[in-house]
């Protein structure tokens, strides 16, 4: 079921309605509800893919029980590595088993052999890539003993599947979100409508901002070979603010959803477009997910400790574990690679945490060096987003060859006003509200603190996205 679409418009009321005002003063009951409307929300795509959640659940809820009885350190590594092996076993077959299996096959061409073997017609299930990491942190957080293992079976289950996130995040670490399911919730209605703004917000980012640039960004990386560098440029632009639109869009609603109904989700971007350098960029990109691997493979791995190649190391498999993440092609591992070598040298001066704050802070406008730094930072990511696009290797590297042609300088085959003009106001909106959580937060001194202004905006808001929204398409990481 598609956060955009007129069947969760429906869905979200009705469950609203059930949640607060049937099921409201038993918390099990809200629990279960919770579990049968994700369980609905999820087999809306295919319910066939159920068991596969199902499964996940019921193994690392066993695991975690049999955790808390078990002292030997042993049969403790035992049972973890048992719940990795299911998880990753299952995302590697669905994601990644016809991928090393051609790449199997190309290896041993190279040497005159022709292996006959067929690759299967896998269907990925969606967002197998999100929960499966968050089941993941259960485990290894009760593992760690930094987390008290459940026995509410019912809580647990709705730790697994929330439906807000269940399909592309926010990552959650079962530290933040699972005690939320024991404790009685109580209507906030302040948070609700934030939570409603949030809604708005991500629907103006995916259905304005990400669906018309879709558009664009398909149209010439389809056709690369028939466009200008400078409609190539521009069409590497259309997928920067495609991806991020419609990524964080999800987010959007994800976030503000859950308000809705009582839960606080992890922010997951903050407006990674203004930042200064790479490091900034990767601390408010996908934050969930950073901090996932941050805190679960980098640490571990040694994080910045050690001498100079193990710095290096860490880098590079963080973030080539990063891009296999996304897919099973070799443009996201190079993608991966290519962020890891932007990284390293802030890495090695010892300036990947220099930029903490926000840019410009308590002024309007940056200063020339701050907006250097945030278009240098810009145009890199931008680069690194061709190939995170292109369908294979060679065609990221033909788009970045016809960029830098000398028809560069030619005017663009395509140049469609209105959509720059709306990113640009989208752009405009985003860098006022820079310091708040999402584009239409109200606190302190700010672009909403006025209410005319303010409910001018939700008007304008609403007539755009009635007005210029695109042709309805799913979100980008439904596919990861």
């Amino acid at each position: 079921m598609l956060f955009n679409s007129i069947d969760f418009a429906i869905f979200l009321p009705v469950v609203f309605v059930l949640y607060w005002f049937v099921f409201n003063k038993n918390l099990k009951a809200q629990n279960f509800l919770i579990v049968v409307a994700s369980y609905f929300f999820y087999g809306w795509w295919d319910w066939k893919f159920l068991s596969l959640i199902a499964f996940s659940t019921l193994v690392d809820y066993s695991i975690g029980v049999a955790l808390s009885n078990e002292y030997s350190d042993l049969k403790r590594k035992i049972l973890l590595w048992t719940s990795i092996s299911v998880n990753l076993g299952f995302l590697g077959f669905f994601k990644y088993y016809n991928f090393f299996l051609d790449n199997f096959i190309s290896a041993f061409s190279l040497f005159g052999h022709t292996l006959n073997t067929n690759t299967l017609n896998i269907i990925l299930p969606v967002g197998i890539s999100f929960y499966t990491f968050q089941t993941l942190s259960y485990t290894i957080d009760v593992y760690r003993k930094q987390l008290e293992p459940t026995k509410d079976f019912i809580a647990f289950s709705a730790f697994v599947c929330f439906f807000p996130q269940l399909v592309a995040g926010p990552i959650e670490r079962a530290t933040h979100l699972l005690p939320q399911f024991y404790s009685k919730r109580k209507f906030n209605y302040a948070l609700a409508v934030d939570g409603l703004r949030q809604i708005l917000w991500g629907l103006f980012k995916k259905i304005v901002i990400a669906d018309n640039c879709a558009q664009y960004a398909n149209q010439i990386f389809n056709n690369s070979d028939q466009f200008s560098g400078s409609s190539l440029l521009l069409g590497a632009f259309f997928f920067t603010f495609q991806i991020y639109g419609d990524f964080s869009g999800y987010s959007d609603i994800a976030i503000g959803t859950s308000r809705l109904f009582g839960f606080d989700l992890m922010k997951n971007f903050a407006f990674p477009y203004f930042s200064r350098d790479i490091a900034e960029f990767w601390r408010r990109w996908h934050i969930s997910l950073s901090t996932w691997f941050r805190d679960y493979l980098y640490i571990p791995l040694g994080g910045s400790r050690g001498g100079t190649w193990t710095k290096i190391r860490n880098t590079f498999i963080i973030f080539l574990v990063s891009g296999f993440w996304h897919g099973a092609n070799w443009t996201f591992i190079i993608w991966g690679a290519l962020n890891a070598l932007y990284f390293l040298p802030l890495m090695l001066l010892g300036k990947n945490r220099q930029n903490l704050g926000i840019a410009a802070e308590n002024n309007t406008l940056p200063s020339i060096k701050e907006l250097f730094q945030i278009s240098t930072t810009f145009i890199i990511t931008v680069l690194a987003w061709i190939f995170f696009r292109a369908e294979n290797v060679t065609h990221a590297f033909s788009y970045l060859t016809g960029i830098f042609d000398k028809s560069f300088f030619s005017y663009p085959e395509i140049f469609p006003t209105t959509t720059i003009v709306l990113v640009i106001l989208f752009i405009g909106i985003e860098w006022l509200q820079r310091e708040k959580n999402h584009g239409l937060e109200i606190y302190g001194n700010g672009l909403l603190t006025s209410r005319p202004v303010r409910w001018g905006m939700y008007l304008g808001l609403i007539i755009l996205i009635f007005s210029f929204g695109g042709s309805q398409q799913e979100f980008i990481y439904f596919q990861f």
